[in-house]
């Protein structure tokens, strides 16, 4: 005969054979020493027109041909350091060294024409005190010196030229500094004005930077200005301004800043573009330093220490502060709030903090002994 077993027996036996299920694990402490937490503090920021532009020498120099011939040697390249007066391209002076030649015996043999022409108005000069020589002749003896005077002038003057062409084959560094830029090789035939190279000073580095020129009456001689170079990452620099451009640009309506570098630190290479901001003011407000703040999208937390837990806060920043680094606070966080220094992905709102006792002092654990 066949058992019906009860459907309320099934339920109940399976509901007794069925495993609970786990009890959620509360999360894990957090260990942060007191070097792991930044608080937020009032401070005052810089304030004043952004400044745009690029890393030159004030001293370079761009060596042309002064005389057209061919290019025999260049004796430098790119980023090779020249001493003043050290030769760096060579020209073919041929043709050169055969006009000197030529003009200095043209000298010589006007030397000799003047002595004899010297010689003979002397000659008559004392002939007509003795009355054995007209008046004329002893003018014509004279007009003669004369010409050989004018004529030995000219040929001088021919050849101090033709010694200068001569010298202006060789191109040598003007100061001491780098070869920037190599125009030309060997062979090369370079015309009067060719550039043949560059020349910089890269111990004279500074910052020509552009500021609005709706901004310009905030701007003064000896005002201080910090900015970053591209290819230094993160790297500031300072510097001050020493001359303002006294006409603005009729197209971009910029003008132009010079900003010499404070200290020895500096770029040592051209043409990097710069920006930053001049300091013409301040203002006071909470800060927050930048490695604090998380990202996500087009919003800003920070992990906030309360009560022994860990909050993420949504913040609202404002601007940067060039010379500290550190961001204005508008919202979110107190001034003396308790942030995580360097927070990580691994963090979670609501995890609690554990203090790591700071190590006892060298000098204390040895008066215990």
């Amino acid at each position: 005969m066949l058992r019906v077993v009860p459907l309320t027996m099934v339920l109940l036996l399976a509901a007794c054979n069925k495993t609970p299920p786990a009890a959620p694990m509360a999360p894990q402490a957090l260990l942060i020493a007191t070097e792991d937490l930044v608080s937020v503090q009032s401070g005052a920021m810089a304030s004043g027109p952004p400044i745009t532009g690029s890393i030159q020498p004030e001293r370079r120099a761009d060596l042309r041909a002064e005389v057209s011939a061919v290019v025999l040697q260049v004796v430098k390249d790119n980023g090779d350091r020249v001493r003043a007066g050290e030769l760096l391209v060579r020209l073919d002076d041929t043709a050169l060294r055969d006009s000197l030649a030529s003009a200095e015996d043209m000298v010589r043999t006007l030397s000799l024409s003047l002595d004899q022409s010297q010689r003979q108005w002397q000659r008559l000069k004392t002939l007509r005190e003795s009355g054995m020589a007209s008046t004329q002749q002893l003018e014509d003896a004279e007009t003669k010196r004369n010409n050989a005077e004018s004529e030995l002038s000219a040929a001088r003057t021919r050849s101090v030229q033709a010694r200068q062409q001569l010298e202006r084959t060789l191109s040598r560094a003007p100061f001491d500094g780098i070869v920037s830029e190599r125009r030309v090789s060997a062979g090369d035939t370079a015309q009067i004005g060719k550039e043949l190279l560059k020349v910089i000073d890269p111990s004279s580095m500074r910052f020509e930077g552009l500021v609005s020129a709706d901004t310009i009456g905030q701007v003064k001689v000896g005002q201080g200005v910090h900015f970053r170079v591209n290819g230094y990452g993160p790297q500031e620099f300072a510097g001050s301004i020493r001359r303002i451009n006294p006409s603005a640009n009729p197209s971009t309506r910029q003008v132009e800043v010079l900003v010499a570098f404070s200290g020895d630190k500096r770029p040592q290479l051209a043409g990097l573009y710069a920006e930053g901001r001049i300091e013409t003011g301040s203002r006071s407000g909470l800060m927050i330093p930048a490695m604090s703040v998380v990202r996500e999208g087009d919003k800003a937390f920070a992990w906030k220490v309360s009560a022994g837990q860990l909050r993420k806060v949504a913040i609202e920043l404002g601007e940067r502060d060039p010379r500290s680094g550190q961001i204005v606070l508008r919202a979110g966080l107190g001034d003396g709030d308790q942030l995580i220094r360097n927070p990580t992905s691994a963090l979670s709102d609501g995890q609690p903090l554990q203090l790591q006792p700071a190590a006892p002092k060298s000098g204390a654990s040895a008066g215990g002994n």
